[in-house]
């Protein structure tokens, strides 16, 4: 029971008094609040009532007079009813007595009054209280769904077109309550589609619809209560789209296939432009192709920077100052590397890496002409005021802080400083070269050729020239005795400082960076070695109309037509193509973007042609399989090695593509290593050389060394064969020599693809002991001696030949003077062998060809009288291992190339004898 209040006490207490002083058994009538609220939730029995449902009597506590019996309320089928709790303290409950529905009657107003027990037992002389007036509120559940007043909703649209409003859905609710009953949200349940629904149910497109994409959209909408609850069926919304005449390009795909190999490809074949009927002037077409996320900006070449040199006719004695981390280049081995597909190599500078370049590989007089190559890839620098960024920087080692020559950007320009000596100019002269141009910070891949005829200094940039737009003087620098430090990354300051360091750090990507001294570069080597190898192509020009004109940029990526009849722009258009020459290109996607610009008479514009956005599928190409083929074992005689040609070990060799549908003179090999297992070669005895006869027409050089020979240049397979079948090996003390092993690997695109491993070994046959002259080892030229030019073979001389004659008379004649008997033996035996050797010359015809997969060319084999007589005519025209021809015609910046390529060989032939169980080689 709740507390009453002081009116209360006082009630009870005047009560008490009285009943002290004697009376009426039941004298007074009970008494109740004048008005109660009560609240019940629907589907429910109990009502909270307030203020509680009690009754006070001021009988009591006399019994029955001062009790309350019974609650009754008065009212139109009210469906409550009220109990006695206690009848002592009057306490009671309201609860309902039938359903109660929200839906139905949402409140309810009755009376209420208040009995006592009366004067007895019986209940006579009962008193009621008076009337208080109650009013209920009956509480929603939200038990109803949201339902949807049309089964189907249907409109309609015309394309082009962004509405407000397509049209409204509407939902309702049974529940009684606002909450419950009213709707506050829409949604479209099905996905992807390019509608919006609002709160009220308006639904509107959020793109411009197409009738060529989709004519008509079904789409699924549902609603919520403001109590979150779905309605239980979704409804369905028929929207069509009707077609308009709008400009544009019609008939083309978003996607096409390029298959490699297949040449140029047709792009839009069935496109044409739709004007609508109007009247037009001219119409500007720009197709662009987008590939600046393949490889350095496009699928270029990705053989070394050796190779292509080669390839483009680069005049040679370059110095690569970024070569692959090996043991010979370990300069580069702390740098971050990239390497990004098709095994090209990128270097990376974050502002913290650098390199010194060791003094045996920096060109020590650069003279008043050389070239300075190099791809970059560089984006603004950081900060208000950037500081230089170093490609390239020459300059003191100790003592003091002098830039002889560098290379550096700068708030997104390039510059390019050279200090002459006062040894080789005394006056004030051109020594900073600046340009400012915006490939420089753009963050995509350019190559960068710095020519210099000092005092002029080119820049090209993809090809294109530009002259420095300032260039400042500055005196010579003194001579002195300093050496310098010629550093990739940034700069090295050597002196001025406690602690020698590097400045002047470069951010971005670098590949490639060459230099060249004593030669500059051809405007024609510059944009072959930068070329492209993908883009855009027009077939058919002859059949194009008279009025089209268009025209390519250098790089063949953006493609212009202009002209004045729509018929004659739609048949140029569909004769746009993509072609691709790389024989293994980049797979992937290629971006199309074409815009148009359409001109009406007496205006500069009338329509609004909508921009082409599609891509170009470039195919994975079916990759090669290098087979060398052949016979794997040579049994020889000890007297074939001792001859002066040796022997021909791969003169049976093929080496062929294993990819059926392309035909071999596809195929361009980098290199073949032929690899010595086993012990090094010993130059005192035996030699593995190959003539330069043999490499003459071709693309290709050849080095050598103790542990096998390498042919390199990119040329087809069939020269690759060619030069191998005419590999020679000589031992001129075959005696104590049972068999030598080799190996043979070839390459295709820079290591991307590798060959089989192709073993062969050469056995000798040793009739009897061998009888050697003091003088034939002395008579040997020593083959294996490092040399700076392709290999050739050394003949023997016309003193060696005539001490082979006398060695030859004088073992027959102690054989006859021996012993008759013996001799016959002896002569059938090796008549025999005569035979053998005299049915054919050339000594390669004993080979075990068992496994011969090919035939040779006649017209490659020689009679033996006239390669005699060549081979003594190049005798006495051989100079120090070259012809005089070639050695007048050499020059140190030869030597210094064909030592870098030495070593590089060495390295792979040094890998190779290490890896000669493995199944593989990896380069």
């Amino acid at each position: 029971m709740q507390t009453l209040g002081l009116p209360f006490l006082l009630f009870w207490l005047v009560w008490g008094h009285s009943c002290a002083l004697g009376g009426k058994v039941n004298k007074h009538k009970p008494w109740i609040e004048t008005s109660y609220h009560g609240v019940i939730t629907e589907n429910m029995d109990t009502v909270l009532l307030d203020p509680p449902l009690v009754a006070l009597d001021k009988d009591a506590p006399v019994p029955f007079a001062g009790e309350i019996c019974a609650f009754k309320i008065y009212g139109q089928d009210a469906p409550f009813e009220a109990v006695v709790l206690n009848r002592t303290s009057g306490e009671g409950v309201l609860r309902a007595s039938g359903p109660v529905d929200c839906e139905i009657q949402k409140e309810y107003t009755f009376i209420i009054q208040a009995y006592d027990c009366g004067a007895g037992p019986s209940g006579a002389d009962w008193k009621k209280s008076h009337k208080a007036v109650v009013h209920i509120q009956v509480d929603d559940v939200n038990e109803f769904c949201p339902v949807f007043r049309e089964p189907l909703y249907k409109a309609s649209v015309t394309e082009g077109k962004i509405y407000d409003s397509i049209l409204q859905v509407e939902a309702w609710d049974q529940d009684c309550s606002p909450q419950y009953s009213q709707i506050c949200n829409y949604e479209i349940v099905t996905a992807g589609t390019p509608f919006a629904i609002d709160r009220n149910g308006n639904i509107r497109n959020t793109e411009r619809l197409s009738y060529d994409k989709q004519q008509s959209y079904m789409i699924m909408v549902t609603a919520f209560d403001c109590g979150q609850k779905r309605a239980k069926e979704d409804v369905a919304v028929h929207i069509d789209v009707k077609p308009v005449c709008k400009p544009g390009w019609q008939g083309w795909n978003k996607r096409v296939d390029y298959e490699p190999g297949t040449g140029s490809r047709q792009l839009f074949p069935k496109m044409h432009l739709e004007t609508c009927g109007g009247p037009l002037s001219g119409v500007k077409a720009m197709v662009e192709l987008q590939t600046n996320h393949i490889g350095k900006g496009c699928d270029r070449e990705t053989y070394s920077e050796k190779s292509l040199q080669k390839l483009c006719g680069a005049a040679s004695g370059s110095t690569d100052l970024l070569p692959a981390p090996s043991p010979s280049t370990n300069w580069t081995a702390s740098l971050l590397t990239d390497s990004g597909r098709d095994s090209d190599l990128i270097y990376r500078f974050d502002g913290r890496q650098a390199a010194n370049v060791p003094d045996h590989v920096v060109p020590q007089n650069l003279t008043d002409q050389f070239t300075i190559a190099t791809w970059m890839k560089h984006g603004p620098s950081p900060g208000l005021r950037a500081e230089k960024e170093t490609l390239l920087c020459n300059s003191d080692k100790t003592e003091m802080n002098r830039h002889h020559y560098s290379l550096y950007v700068h708030n997104c320009r390039l510059v390019f400083l050279l200090r002459r000596d006062f040894t080789q100019v005394d006056t004030f002269r051109p020594a900073e070269f600046h340009w400012k141009l915006e490939q420089i910070c753009d963050k995509e891949w350019h190559y960068y050729v710095i020519n210099v005829e000092f005092p002029a200094v080119t820049l090209f940039v993809d090809g294109v020239t530009y002259e420095p737009y300032l260039v400042t003087d500055d005196w010579p620098i003194h001579s002195s005795k300093i050496d310098t430090q010629l550093t990739v990354g940034a700069c090295w300051q050597g002196g001025e400082v406690a602690t020698p360091r590097f400045t002047q750090y470069f951010h971005g990507s670098l590949s490639g960076l060459t230099i060249r001294p004593g030669r500059i570069e051809t405007q024609k080597v510059i944009s072959c070695l930068q070329a492209c190898k993908e883009g855009l192509d027009i077939n058919s020009l002859e059949s194009l109309a008279k009025d089209i004109k268009f025209h390519f940029n250098p790089a063949q990526s953006v493609l212009v037509v202009d002209g004045e009849d729509v018929d004659s722009i739609n048949t140029a258009m569909t004769k746009v193509s993509y072609i691709n020459s790389r024989q293994f290109p980049t797979a992937g996607l290629r971006r199309l973007h074409i815009t148009t610009t359409v001109q009406c008479f007496g205006e500069d514009t009338c329509l609004s042609i909508p921009d082409i956005k599609a891509v170009v599928m470039v195919l994975p190409p079916s990759e090669p399989r290098i087979t060398i083929s052949g016979s794997n074992r040579l049994v020889r005689p000890a007297g074939d090695l001792r001859a002066p040609l040796g022997v021909a070990p791969f003169k049976d060799i093929n080496v062929a593509p294993r990819r059926p549908g392309v035909m071999e003179v596809m195929h361009n090999l980098d290199y073949c290593d032929v690899l010595v297992i086993g012990d090094e070669l010993n130059p005192e005895r035996e030699s593995l050389e190959i003539h330069h006869s043999a490499l003459l027409g071709k693309h290709l050089d050849a080095t050598n060394s103790t542990s096998g020979i390498s042919i390199y240049g990119v040329d087809s397979m069939a020269h690759y064969e060619q030069a191998l079948r005419q590999v020679r090996y000589r031992n001129w003390r075959p005696a104590t020599l049972s068999e030598r092993k080799f190996r043979l690997t070839c390459s295709e695109l820079n290591g991307r693809y590798t060959s089989n491993e192709f073993n062969l070994e050469v056995s000798v046959l040793h009739h009897s002991a061998p009888v050697e002259h003091v003088n034939h080892m002395a008579a040997q030229p020593q083959y294996m001696r490092p040399v700076h030019h392709p290999l050739m073979i050394h003949t023997l001389n016309s003193h060696m030949s005539a001490a082979t004659v006398v060695i030859v008379v004088c073992i027959a004649a102690l054989v006859v003077i021996v012993v008759i008997g013996v001799y016959r033996i002896h002569a059938t035996h090796q008549e025999g062998s005569r035979e053998d050797e005299d049915g054919g010359k050339e000594p390669e015809e004993d080979w075990d060809n068992s496994a011969l997969t090919i035939t040779v060319n006649p017209m490659e084999v020689k009679e033996e009288g006239q390669e005699q007589e060549e081979e003594e005519e190049e005798e006495e025209e051989q100079v120090g291992g070259m012809t005089s021809t070639e050695s007048d015609n050499s020059d140190e910046d030869e030597e210094e190339e064909e030592e870098d390529e030495r070593e590089k060989v060495k390295e792979r032939m040094q890998k190779g004898k290490l890896e000669w169980d493995s199944s593989s080689v990896t380069y």
